[in-house]
């Protein structure tokens, strides 16, 4: 049984959540709270496992409490938020201080009916969560490994792609890895499970402080060396190839593994369409989602990649590409960087032609 504690200023928000979040029998509701300050008395008093905060409360901001909580008393964090502009910056403020989940509140992109879903998918995941001694370490800034100085020479082709996928604090390790990456890094695409609004500000977040341009990919934007491309919220990405050049296709459909975007839907297509050009990495995430993708990327000559269980906030989807053997190495976050970059060194060109010799 997870023990939950609501912490919303709205009376009928909180009268909801508990309302829906009942209807899940592995999940209980012990209690709630108007403000950070009710809410510090009755984690005490009621020593919940998680917690979903809103970001607008009185007293004291949801980003403020959620930083000296982190600080003092660390517990699972999910931010229940509306779906603004606005709110998207201060929910990717909050999975930097620590928060584990964002999703949308009731009337923003999930109806009453179907957040309940949604939330109680996203606190069993936080219930999973462990903050590992590097978690709350500021990532880096490009230019700060000196492994990675000596090769950005490597990277001038169009030929070449990197995929990577991730869910329950991947905004965290995708940060990590992206700020460690040159400026003429192999075309990047990404998926990060992610409600719409939240991945462009994710996006914009990352483009502002990486090498490379990052940003939220739109329908046959083309990969190349340079660029990240993140798939949009509830549109599922594909890696797609004309001539030499690969591109994006941003799609509706089914979701995957209950996501959209789904890592699997993109990893498929870019073992189809990139095959032994490629770099794969799956990085934290609760579930599957990716691991039978990684393994169709490897089947296809592909290197791929799993991140490891202590740098993981949550060894799921990693742990079943392992389980599935989809994986060629298991890395800490910290040495991803690294191991994509000496991946895309040791690629060969498969679209080159060997000519014959001649007299």
């Amino acid at each position: 049984m997870i023990k939950v504690l609501i912490v919303d200023d709205s009376a009928l928000v909180r009268r909801i959540l508990t309302e829906e979040l009942g209807q899940h029998k592995d999940i209980e509701v012990v209690g709630s709270a108007m403000d950070p300050y009710v809410a510090r008395e009755k984690i005490i008093e009621l020593k919940p496992d998680v917690i979903t905060l809103d970001l607008e409360m009185p007293r004291m901001d949801g980003l403020s409490f959620l930083a000296r909580l982190m600080k003092h008393f660390p517990l699972p964090v999910v931010v229940v938020s509306s779906l603004t502009p606005k709110n998207s910056e201060n929910a990717l403020m909050a999975l930097q201080l620590g928060a584990v989940e964002v999703i949308c509140k009731p009337g923003s992109a999930y109806s009453t009916q179907n957040i309940s879903t949604e939330l109680a998918k996203a606190i069993r995941a936080a219930s999973f969560a462990k903050f590992s001694k590097n978690f709350n370490q500021a990532a880096r800034r490009p230019g700060d490994n000196p492994t990675l100085s000596g090769r950005i020479s490597l990277f001038n082709t169009t030929s070449k792609i990197v995929a990577i996928g991730a869910s329950t604090g991947g905004t965290r390790a995708i940060e990590a890895i992206l700020t460690q990456l040159p400026s003429d890094m192999p075309g990047i695409a990404m998926v990060q499970h992610m409600p719409p609004v939240f991945t462009t500000g994710f996006a914009e977040r990352l483009n502002r402080i990486c090498a490379i341009e990052v940003r939220e990919a739109k329908d046959r934007d083309c990969l190349e060396p340079g660029v990240a491309l993140l798939a949009p919220g509830n549109f599922h990405m594909l890696v797609e190839k004309s001539g030499a050049k690969y591109y994006v296709r941003i799609k509706q459909g089914p979701p995957v593994h209950h996501q959209r975007p789904s890592v699997d839907v993109m990893f498929n297509s870019v073992a189809s369409a990139v095959g032994p050009n490629a770099v794969g990495a799956l990085l934290t995430g609760m579930g599957a989602d990716g691991a039978k993708g990684l393994l169709a990327m490897k089947e296809n000559g592909a290197h791929t990649i799993a991140q490891d269980e202590q740098t993981s906030v949550v060894f799921g989807m990693p742990r079943e590409a392992i389980r599935l053997e989809a994986h060629q190495e298991v890395m800490a976050l910290q040495d991803i960087p690294d191991g994509l970059v000496k991946a895309i060194s040791r690629k060969k060109d498969s679209t080159r032609q060997t000519q014959p010799l001649t007299d």
